[in-house]
């Protein structure tokens, strides 16, 4: 399992973007990318896959921007890191069962399998407020 530069970036963005939204005011894709030293480019296309995924919504126009569409309780990493489309396997197998001629006598496919199960149960148990923890200003 390798997170790439958008996965870490979706997470941060996420965090920064439930930090800034204040009331519900939308934060602006300059903003995130200011305070997190973060591509403005790289970001809008983060927030597409985000928006796609249901995480954040937009509001166009001036004063427009993005906000979290669901309470921080509510969005896990995990969908974070699905909506960033990263792989989260441990094994490059795993994606590739059907070409696999191996998959029955591999004694070790189980074990990145029982792995790969227990990275999942992590990411999809971790949400932005536990992260958040006791923060008050998110």
């Amino acid at each position: 399992m390798r997170i790439t530069t958008r996965g870490r970036y979706a997470l941060r963005a996420s965090l920064a973007l439930a930090e800034l939204e204040k009331n519900g005011s939308p934060v602006s894709i300059n903003t995130l990318s200011e305070q997190e030293g973060i591509s403005s480019v790289f970001l809008e296309q983060i927030f597409f896959k985000l928006r796609k995924a249901g995480i954040v919504s937009s509001t166009r126009g001036p004063g427009g921007g993005f906000c979290l569409a669901r309470p921080l309780q509510e969005i896990t990493v995990k969908q974070i890191m699905n909506a960033a489309e990263e792989n989260l396997d441990l094994t490059f197998c795993d994606n590739h069962l059907k070409d696999c001629q191996r998959t029955a006598e591999c004694m070790a496919h189980q074990v990145w399998l029982d792995v790969t199960s227990l990275v999942d149960d992590y990411f999809e148990g971790m949400t932005l407020a536990a992260i958040a923890g006791n923060r008050t200003e998110i």
